[in-house]
């Protein structure tokens, strides 16, 4: 069947397909280009932007642990000026749908990515990364209470007329809170599930093997938390949401779509398959011939009850 649709059109841009690669994950693109073309994808999300350079935690900082994995990058990039100079002009000409992941420590931080990106053609949404430190509220990250999530939103619907996309963390009471924050705030979607905080021990030398303690887990052993966090999330806003969580397959890809997801993002799963989103991509649209769909707009938060 050559009329199967998977095309979304969100955020006003017009993505080909639903398949998207995380932050962190990809690069910023141009990594994967020797495996296939990144522009079968329906988009990517650059690494996190900082106004200043980061270098990032000390290592070790990745680790592999059952079913996922601990990393604690902490941010590392170039900085903005680098992004500008560096990536922006690789990135010139792709047709895929870019979006910077915005990072920072203070409301300033993220303003000042958010200003300097606006004029470039090239980038067509932001990221906003509110799992971060907020170094003026003593470390308390800006995705942690409804309020701070509200102001920064706020905030940056000033600097731009780009789609504010809220990446939003689990490490919450309840995470629908802080998604119907934002988009009170002005936010034109989000997407979730950043990772899990998490820690592991070597027993023998009774040491942290992250050398940061804690890191972020991601992977498959996130999934089922993740699905349940997108299927209260797309019930609780009228914006579009975008799942992620240790996508490793298509049936992954679609429990997100089932349970409510617009978009997903593939992240962890192409370290071990730099090809995974393309696998994903063909699953989905197998799905859609099996079962006699025609787009993809038929399955998105389709779940049925056992009652129904």
């Amino acid at each position: 069947m050559n009329d199967i649709n998977l095309s979304q059109n969100i955020f006003g841009l017009e993505f080909k397909n639903p398949v998207m690669a995380a932050s962190g994950t990809f690069g910023n693109g141009g990594e994967f280009s020797e495996f296939y073309d990144v522009a079968r994808l329906g988009g990517f999300v650059t690494k996190a932007v900082t106004p200043e350079p980061r270098t990032g935690n000390p290592p070790p900082r990745i680790i592999e642990t059952p079913s996922g994995m601990l990393n604690s990058i902490g941010l590392q990039n170039e900085g903005l000026d680098s992004f500008i100079s560096k990536v922006i002009p690789r990135i010139s000409g792709l047709d895929t749908v870019v979006m910077v992941n915005v990072a920072g420590s203070t409301v300033n931080d993220y303003r000042t990515v958010c200003a300097r990106l606006d004029s470039f053609c090239e980038i067509s949404a932001y990221e906003i990364n509110i799992s971060c430190p907020n170094v003026k509220k003593g470390g308390i990250a800006f995705g942690s209470f409804p309020e701070s999530a509200f102001d920064l939103i706020k905030e940056l619907r000033k600097e731009t007329q780009k789609p504010l996309i809220v990446k939003l963390s689990p490490a919450v009471t309840d995470i629908t809170e802080i998604a119907r924050a934002v988009e009170s705030a002005g936010a034109d979607g989000v997407s979730l599930i950043n990772t899990i905080p998490g820690m592991a021990i070597n027993v023998d030398t009774r040491r942290p093997m992250l050398a940061n303690v804690t890191g972020g887990l991601s992977g498959p052993a996130i999934r089922p938390v993740a699905v349940r966090m997108v299927y209260q999330t797309a019930k609780s806003v009228s914006i579009p949401v975008i799942g992620m969580g240790g996508i490793f397959s298509a049936r992954d890809a679609l429990e997100f779509i089932i349970a409510g997801a617009s978009l997903v993002q593939t992240g962890c799963g192409m370290f071990v398959k730099p090809g995974l989103p393309l696998e994903v991509i063909a699953g989905i649209r197998e799905y859609l011939i099996r079962y006699g769909y025609h787009s993809l707009n038929e399955i998105t938060g389709s779940l049925r009850i056992m009652e129904d």
